[in-house]
């Protein structure tokens, strides 16, 4: 989009913002008429682009956003709307930050929302009138690049204009995220560029920028700036005027134990020992990414330690003082009791008083989108990358050639930009990023490679870019071309004759930088743009994963294999907001990546339900938090806060509502042999019985088979030592505990494929079809055969409604349907087995089925099996012990589950 046309679209929605009612498609295009024959806009913007803004206008006017969720403590009494009533606060700095939100043509609806979101955490903050000493604690979970920071920059305001006088925002544990958030904060609440304040020049000093260009009446005081963390010495130089301050004082800090340290002497010696001035003020404290370092990390405990007693230590230092973590991992260990559930309590940090769910807009480019709805079209396998760039390689991998997968998503990103270009989006930004090893010594390798190759691809286009149609006789153009007929064909505005002519002004701007702890790393610097955004491949590795937004981020091409939860979420890099291009975004990543992503956010989803449910009933944060702690994934995260300590840990892990499969399986020819037979025996008793056969269309269903058979089989069957929820002490600790109530009686379906090559295969006489399906090639070579592709499953969507009534299945649609029309969410493609598993009054399912596993890679089709026995269990509600069993795992265990946590590593001399 065009300079003029980004003007005229912010004084649109401006007007449109101040006038009451929804807008018609009408009343949008006469707002645009209007305007366009004023001075500022006559002659300069045509019919057909006045027509693009009205639709782009109309798409985002038709966005909304739900409220969340809130979990409060017992005890909670509002004063926000008293205070208001009153006229005991104002509205400055919020007034001038949602002015700005308008000016960047966040839709009405979304900019209410956060409206009443904000307000609802400033409400459970402390009461700034209130002079006796208090301390809040609470947590907001939102989505990963969902818009935390716009929300807690809201926050911020409204504290300001409520009477918080210190406000400090603790951001990431690298300088360029810190450098990130002040820069954000500096557009949103202080109004000018820190950046400058410090400069010698009086005339470069002053730059007003975001919310500084509505009104000038008071500046917040920042004590940090974009070019330097907080520091000592030039704070000092303000000590004096510290009590005599009118406006709030921000700092936005690293996630650092010197940087804390060097705050909290200088709180003490020019603050508590002069009077308790600022002391008396009260104080509210953000802490971002509060999963990161202030009590989970990868540093030595001993760090971990310091940071957490650090924090604690500066909120003590007030008497009145809130704390709230924002993150968008609920399973972060702020929730994970790290020695038990008093000492979690103990560490201060726990959001005792509230918890609040944020709701992501619907236009929100996330997990449902990208991996569960519309997969086909946005993900991308790699694998052909083990024998130039394995998944485990060492700091000095060398990278002779780049991957062909990396080289086609290079290829892809110029094609993407250019057809942005075309549909007019010249002035917005544009990223790739590229996230291939945590050592920053092969980061640099890659990023000389890509380099190269960029400047070869710009090269061919200099030269025989503008040949026309014989410009495909250039290899390199016609490699382009070929790129475009598979991943771009159909899009708007995106033919051949119309990429072709903007190559070159891709090529001429596009920027290949490092973006990580080395010396060689380079601030990604956006505003930098002018009429021509800011076109950047972004490689890097632990930078690009915890809180660095990518501007303009179109293609991602990500080889990690961590499979700790929040680590995986926060490399989502690729969720966001893509207004005019979501259709070209793309993301390269192995296929059990792919599986673990979708999985993930199903895991994520259903914390989010709970949520909503305990607001509902009234539940505290503590009994959320143990909902989260026995909650089946949080082994996943607990195994890596516990890698320090050598002794058994006991957690209580929930099954009820959850489908459980065995995706891994260890290719032992004894074992798998075994499990047939195990498959062998259920089968033949169950006939014994004489029970009634169904021959539903998924297969051969018995129903009401007793519990002891299956618990029989589970105790028989052996999966993977790695995954712990299918292990059978943790099965059936749980099952055992149910057998007499809830659990009596199962469903069992012999599942049988309906469309397959595959021969049929004999269990006692029933005759089962094998699905087929692809198993991750890394673990194969470790002897796992990981039965996902890119489904997580070893099932299909719908296994879970076998054995209910077509009245409960339909119950269950519309009641999750309806709730996600209440929240204002599009309704996703994909429905969670949850909602299925946790019909009221249905029987636990049991699922066998044979599995043909899939390779793509000839040497290792040898090794495979021709079919491997595996099952799934779709776990209905429990009331009994609240759902949850018992589970002991020592760390020595948990480490050869899930492998020691990634960080990213230096190459010598790197380190700051």
């Amino acid at each position: 989009m065009t300079q003029t046309l980004s003007s005229l679209e912010g004084m649109t929605t401006l007007y449109m913002a101040s006038q009451q009612g929804a807008h018609t498609a009408e009343s949008i295009r006469a707002i645009i008429g209007q305007l366009r024959v004023t001075p500022m806009f006559q002659d300069k913007v045509s019919d057909d682009e006045a027509e693009e803004l009205a639709r782009l206008i109309e798409e985002k006017y038709g966005i909304s956003m739900g409220l969340g969720a809130v979990v409060d403590a017992e005890g909670f009494r509002p004063w926000l709307h008293d205070a208001r009533i009153n006229k005991d606060i104002g509205d400055f700095y919020w007034g001038r930050y949602r002015q700005l939100l308008n000016l960047k043509g966040l839709p009405k609806s979304v900019i209410d929302a956060t409206d009443e979101v904000t307000d609802r955490i400033l409400d459970r903050l402390g009461d700034p009138r209130n002079i006796t000493p208090w301390s809040r604690r609470g947590m907001v979970v939102g989505h990963v690049q969902s818009g935390k920071t716009a929300n807690y920059t809201g926050l911020i305001c409204k504290a300001a204009d409520a009477g918080y006088r210190l406000i400090v925002v603790i951001a990431g544990i690298h300088n360029n995220l810190r450098n990130q958030t002040q820069a954000r904060i500096d557009e949103g609440f202080i109004g000018r560029d820190t950046g400058r304040l410090a400069h010698a020049n009086k005339a470069q000093r002053q730059k007003l920028i975001g919310v500084g260009q509505f009104d000038q009446r008071e500046f917040p005081v920042s004590l940090t700036n974009t070019l330097r963390d907080f520091n000592k010495a030039t704070a000092t130089t303000n000590t004096s005027q510290i009590g005599q301050y009118n406006v709030p004082v921000v700092l936005v800090i690293k996630k650092n134990s010197s940087t804390l340290k060097n705050l909290l002497e200088w709180l003490k010696e020019h603050s508590v020992h002069q009077g308790t001035q600022m002391v008396s003020q009260p104080m509210l404290l953000i802490d971002d990414e509060a999963d990161n370092a202030s009590i989970n990390t990868a540093y030595s405990r001993d760090e971990v330690t310091r940071i957490n007693g650090q924090i604690r230590e500066l909120l003590s230092l007030f008497h009145r003082s809130c704390y709230v973590g924002y993150t968008a991992t609920p399973f972060a260990n702020i929730f994970i009791d790290p020695d038990t559930d008093d000492e979690t309590l103990k560490q201060d940090l726990f959001p005792r008083h509230f918890i609040i769910g944020l709701d992501s807009p619907t236009n929100y480019f996330g997990a449902q989108k990208v991996f569960l709805d519309d997969r086909e079209r946005h993900t991308r396998l790699i694998d052909d990358n083990e024998d130039v760039l394995p998944m485990r390689h060492k700091i000095n991998h060398p990278v002779g050639v780049l991957p062909g997968s990396l080289v086609r998503a290079v290829r892809s990103f110029i094609v993407a930009r250019a057809i942005r270009n075309a549909r007019g989006q010249t002035a917005s930004h544009a990223s790739m990023l590229i996230n291939a090893s945590r050592f920053t010594d092969v980061q640099g390798r890659l990023r000389s490679k890509v380099a190269d190759l960029v400047t070869r691809i710009r090269d061919a286009v200099v030269v025989d870019g503008a040949k026309g149609q014989t410009a495909r006789q250039n290899p390199e153009i016609e490699a382009l071309h070929e790129v475009w007929e598979a991943e771009y064909p159909d899009a708007e505005n995106g033919s051949w004759p119309e990429v072709q002519p903007r190559l070159h002004e891709v090529l001429a701007g596009i920027k290949v930088v490092e973006v990580n702890a080395s010396k060689r790393s380079q601030p990604l610097d956006y505003d930098q743009g002018g009429e021509h955004g800011v076109t950047v491949i972004a490689i890097g590795g632990f930078s690009l994963s915890r809180g660095l937004t990518l501007e303009g981020l179109t293609v991602s091409y990500f080889l990690r294999n961590s499979i700790m939860y929040d680590t995986l979420m926060q490399m989502g890099r690729w969720f966001g907001y893509r207004p005019g291009y979501e259709d070209l975004c793309r993301v390269w990543m192995p296929a059990d990546g792919v599986g673990w992503y979708a999985h993930i956010h199903e895991a994520m989803d259903d914390l989010q339900t709970q949520l909503k449910r305990m607001e509902l009933a009234k539940a505290t944060p503590e009994q959320f938090g143990l909902a989260v702690r026995s909650h089946p994934e949080s082994l996943i995260v607990t195994a890596r806060n516990k890698m320090g300590t050598g002794r058994e840990l006991p957690m209580k892990v929930g099954l009820a509502g959850k489908l459980i499969e065995t995706t891994r399986i260890r290719m032992d020819p004894v074992q798998l042999e075994r499990n047939r037979d195990a498959g062998k025996v259920l089968a033949a008793k169950v006939k014994d019985l004489g029970l009634a056969a169904n021959n539903p269309s998924r297969g051969t269903l018995f129903q009401s088979v007793p519990v002891s058979l299956v618990s029989d089989f589970l105790r028989a069957f052996r999966s993977d030592a790695s995954d712990p929820l299918t292990d059978p002490r943790l099965i059936n600790d749980y099952i055992d505990a149910r057998a007499e109530s809830e659990l009596r009686e199962w469903d069992l379906l012999f599942a049988s494929a309906q469309k397959t090559m595959n021969p049929p295969e004999e269990l006692a006489g029933l005759r089962i079809s094998p699905f087929t399906r692809a198993v991750g090639e890394p673990d194969l070579r470790q002897g796992v055969l990981t039965i996902s592709g890119t489904s997580r499953r070893v099932g299909s969507p719908g296994d879970e409604r076998v054995g209910l009534t077509p009245e409960q299945i339909d119950q269950a649609t519309r009641s999750f349907t309806e709730e996600y029309s209440r929240q204002g969410k599009e309704v996703p493609k994909t429905l969670p087995p949850r909602i299925f598993c946790e019909v009221h009054g249905r029987r636990p399912l049991i699922i066998l089925r044979f599995v043909s596993p899939s390779v793509s890679d000839e040497l290792l089709k040898r090794k495979l099996p021709d079919v491997v026995l595996v099952w799934s269990i779709c776990f209905p509600s429990s009331e009994v012990e609240g759902g949850t069993v018992e589970y002991v795992v020592n760390t020595i265990r948990l480490r050869e589950m899930f492998g020691e946590e990634e960080i990213e590593e230096e190459a010598p001399g790197d380190i700051e």
